[in-house]
């Protein structure tokens, strides 16, 4: 892999970028802040100065995804008017997310849950956490207008929907690394969402 002196932008977006890419490949716990500055072709010290430790570099990869995801989301529920419509374009934006940035899909998936020091987990970061109030907040649009099962908190409804989205990416990231029994396709990812989404929507009434 060749280094990242000659990259445009500042020494920071060099660093995340390398950190992310050596992350991913060679696994966050085995890779020092040694080889991601020398890969970003700078300095630890730099690398120190800007975010403070390996946490605070893996911390700054989420954080700065989210935050891009965020203004996207913003944007697409916005332009849509029916709060199912808009919840469909959270899942999309994440779903393309994934797919144009595959280093960051294995990382937030293998390393954003994993528990850290002092029992922190990295991927709650304030960009993580702006998103969850999004997603809350079309959900309880969804409630108001009776589109989801009645009875159903929309906290819980949300962690139920964001951890099956999460098992069935991290199960097929697996399957390809790992052999792990996954063998559904990232085309069928969206239609088994679908299907989990569909059990709490509120059942058409009859006639």
């Amino acid at each position: 892999m060749p280094m990242l002196r000659s990259a445009a932008g500042s020494s920071r977006d060099r660093i995340l970028q390398a950190a992310k890419s050596l992350f991913a490949s060679r696994g966050y716990e085995n890779t020092s802040t040694v080889a991601v500055a020398r890969q970003a072709g700078t300095s630890e010290s730099q690398l120190m100065k800007h975010f403070g430790s390996k946490e605070g570099l893996l911390e700054a990869i989420f954080e700065e995804a989210w935050q891009r995801i965020n203004a996207a989301a913003r944007a697409a529920a916005a332009a849509e008017s029916s709060p199912a419509e808009k919840l469909n374009a959270l899942v999309a934006l994440i779903l393309t997310a994934f797919e144009r940035d595959p280093d960051l899909k294995l990382l937030m998936l293998l390393e954003g849950r994993r528990i850290r020091k002092e029992g922190q987990m990295i991927m709650l970061t304030g960009g993580f956490r702006e998103f969850v109030r999004l997603a809350d907040s079309v959900l309880e649009q969804m409630r108001r207008a009776g589109q989801l099962r009645a009875g159903l908190p929309v906290d819980g409804v949300r962690s139920a929907l964001m951890g099956a989205f999460e098992g069935l990416q991290r199960d097929q990231l697996l399957a390809r690394r790992l052999g792990f029994p996954a063998r559904y396709r990232s085309k069928d990812v969206r239609a088994l969402f679908t299907a989990v989404m569909a059990g709490f929507l509120r059942p058409p009434r009859r006639r």
